[in-house]
């Protein structure tokens, strides 16, 4: 349910009706829009229909929200959300960046990467700290060494920084080092996981699982916001299907469908998605063009040296390349990068 405010509300006004919601044991979530302000209240329908919130002074409108996903939906929030981080935008006009090894390697490897995607324009820097990896004999990531490595050099290059968590036991220590929290795909689905950023404070980018509808990635955004954590950022990075030439298959419509369902932005990931870097390129082109408001690239130095997915990496001229052929695709969709 929606209970949409009358712009005058006085502050006194507004607390009975938190009050009243909470004596309920429901739970409320309250979103500032352009024109009015709303509170999303989330519990049983049944207990939700009995109540007259529409006769409490300062209530214009009571809608009942019909989608599963309460709160991810274009029902509570009409205007796409627009996600800030340290200054940068994801949604809205500008088409985000988000570039960088698979894996932190080393400190100094890190930095010269970083120092080349802030020169071709991107703005924000990922790197995995934990990597999860089909093998356990797998290179495994360096965990908080890489975390600190990763903080480091987002603020000495002025970048965003985004890494992976996949232990509910880390996201505090995760929370500490990097900017934006990255819920990989194989834990799309981790509810606690899901549950325990939903009550961080930061940013988080959720990917779609591998065999994910569109529908369940919803809902996982849907664990996440039903916390308080409305800043969350979906990612499109491929699914699996009978397709073997690509190591996924970048599922285009769901930028679009995305769009017509809900209010949170989405990225797309096409270095997942292709698996090859001689597909990145047009798969970027093609996202942007779809609408989507930002591309999260795998770049290294030395792609043929990378530690993981090396296939699907970026060289530092290709990666120039991308930014170069990707910004005239986004002005003509309206968009800049």
């Amino acid at each position: 349910m929606i209970i949409v405010l009358k712009p005058a509300i006085s502050g006194e006004e507004k607390q009975k009706i938190l009050d009243k919601i909470s004596a309920l044991g429901l739970k409320t979530i309250v979103s500032q829009g352009v024109e009015r302000s709303i509170i999303g209240v989330i519990g049983e329908e049944d207990v939700l229909r009995v109540q007259p919130f529409e006769a409490y002074p300062g209530v214009e409108q009571v809608i009942p929200i019909l989608s599963p996903y309460k709160l991810v939906s274009q029902e509570f929030k009409k205007e796409p959300s627009v996600i800030v981080v340290r200054g940068v935008p994801i949604g809205g006009k500008d088409v985000a960046v988000m570039a960088g090894p698979c894996a932190i390697e080393n400190y100094e490897l890190l930095r010269d990467i970083a120092r080349e995607i802030k020169r071709c324009g991107a703005q924000i820097l990922r790197g995995g700290a934990f990597k999860p990896r089909t093998s356990p004999y797998s290179f495994q990531g360096l965990g908080e060494e890489g975390l600190k490595m990763l903080q480091q050099v987002g603020e000495e290059f002025n970048l965003v920084t985004v890494t992976e968590v996949m232990d509910p036991r880390n996201v505090g220590l995760v929370c500490r080092y990097a900017d934006i929290l990255q819920i990989g795909a194989r834990n799309m689905q981790n509810f606690d996981l899901l549950r325990e950023v939903g009550k961080a404070k930061k940013p988080v980018l959720l990917k779609r699982g591998l065999s994910a509808t569109i529908k369940e990635f919803l809902m996982s955004a849907e664990y996440i916001l039903s916390e308080g954590n409305l800043d969350v950022i979906l990612c499109e990075r491929g699914i699996r299907t009978f397709e073997t030439f690509t190591r996924n298959t970048l599922d285009i419509n769901a930028v679009p469908a995305v769009k017509q369902l809900s209010h949170l932005p989405i990225v797309v990931d096409p270095s997942h998605a292709t698996g090859k870097w001689g597909l990145v390129i047009p798969a970027a082109k093609a996202a942007v063009a779809a609408g989507c408001d930002g591309l999260i690239i795998e770049v290294h130095t030395h792609p043929e040296e990378a530690t993981s997915d090396g296939d699907q990496t970026l060289n530092i001229a290709t990666f120039e390349r991308l930014m170069r052929e990707v910004r005239p695709v986004a002005a003509a969709v309206g968009r800049a990068m």
